[in-house]
């Protein structure tokens, strides 16, 4: 199968419309999509991604009327939330409708769903009939792909088409959130809307959701083990982590810091005036380009435990879960 790279939407559409994946941009990641509602087309996500069938998938909608045709006992303050945020990156996890198949929810009765900021993708959403079914285009466990040249690296001959959209401008993944009995928020997964940011609209604080067991997780991007260059990567204070590997050949990744005993050429600096924002966009193109290089390790440093400092430093931990 040859792998085709355009900004055609109607061409996007016509390959979902027979059944198949395409990549698609959204403001986070590039997303694996097809026909939520067609299980044979979302199996060819699971099978293009060699990803296992207990992990759930997000949905996406072309707007928030529309997901309510996918959900129920929709809770009054996720309403209040995706007047704020939505179309962006924040993603509820909701009571499923019964349209709604159970391989898109790992056999849940909760769906993710979101609607999606980037133009391209949201003219397709409004230009077919049903929700796409999309986790982010890459291998299962490696690193999120943020440009379309990113999905063709590792996707070429296994989908038709890539919608080009350009880089993402988020880079990071969207927030996840869901609800409690008590109706309190939840945060399963630290994303492209900061903690913060839904702390501040609710007037309320939101209740941190550790990682779930990995036979069974509630929503996607839970497992510890996730978000992975092939390349070693260890986080924590890179000073002393250097003492440890002080004679290999190691890459760093930091906010603004850099290293003297670290080549140049090995150091990343994702943000030199210190901007979340900015360092969100560039952290997975960085985690590519450095397992292009002959090194050892990957060294990443802590970054703020606040805004999107917090899902930097999420997907960082699991980047590196197999080898802390």
């Amino acid at each position: 199968m040859d792998t085709i790279i355009g900004n055609d939407i109607d061409q996007a559409k016509q390959h979902l419309l027979n059944g198949e994946p395409v990549a698609i941009p959204t403001e986070t990641v590039y997303g694996l999509a097809a026909n939520a509602m067609n299980e044979k087309a979302v199996l060819k996500i699971f099978e293009v991604k060699n990803r296992p069938t207990f992990n759930p998938l997000i949905i996406h909608c072309s707007s928030w009327a529309n997901a309510q045709l996918y959900v129920k006992n929709v809770p009054v303050k996720a309403i209040y939330l995706a007047e704020k945020f939505t179309p962006g990156p924040l993603t509820f996890l909701l009571d499923k409708q019964n349209n709604i198949s159970d391989l898109v929810t790992a056999g849940s009765n909760k769906v993710a769903v979101r609607i999606p900021k980037h133009p391209l993708t949201l003219a397709l959403l409004q230009s077919i009939d049903f929700p796409l079914a999309a986790p982010s285009a890459n291998p299962f466990g490696y690193i999120s792909p943020t440009t379309a040249n990113h999905v063709l690296q590792h996707l070429a001959g296994k989908i038709p088409y890539i919608l080009d959209g350009g880089p993402a401008d988020v880079g990071l993944e969207s927030t996840i959130i869901g609800f409690d009995a008590q109706n309190r928020v939840l945060l399963y997964r630290s994303g492209g809307i900061s903690l913060e940011a839904i702390e501040k609209v609710l007037q309320e604080k939101v209740i941190i959701v550790k990682n779930q067991p990995i036979e069974n997780p509630a929503t996607p991007g839970q497992l510890t083990s996730h978000y992975a260059p092939l390349t070693p990567l260890y986080n924590g204070d890179v000073k002393e982590l250097l003492k440890r590997w002080k004679d290999k050949r190691v890459a760093s990744i930091s906010f603004s810091t850099q290293f003297d005993e670290i080549p140049v050429g090995n150091q990343f600096i994702l943000s030199p005036n210190r901007l979340l924002p900015e360092a969100a966009a560039k952290l997975f193109a960085v985690l590519r380009s450095i397992d292009q290089l002959e090194v050892d390790v990957i060294l990443a440093e802590v970054f703020p435990a606040e805004g999107l400092g917090r899902a930097i430093n999420d997907r960082l931990n699991r980047a590196g879960a197999k080898h802390q």
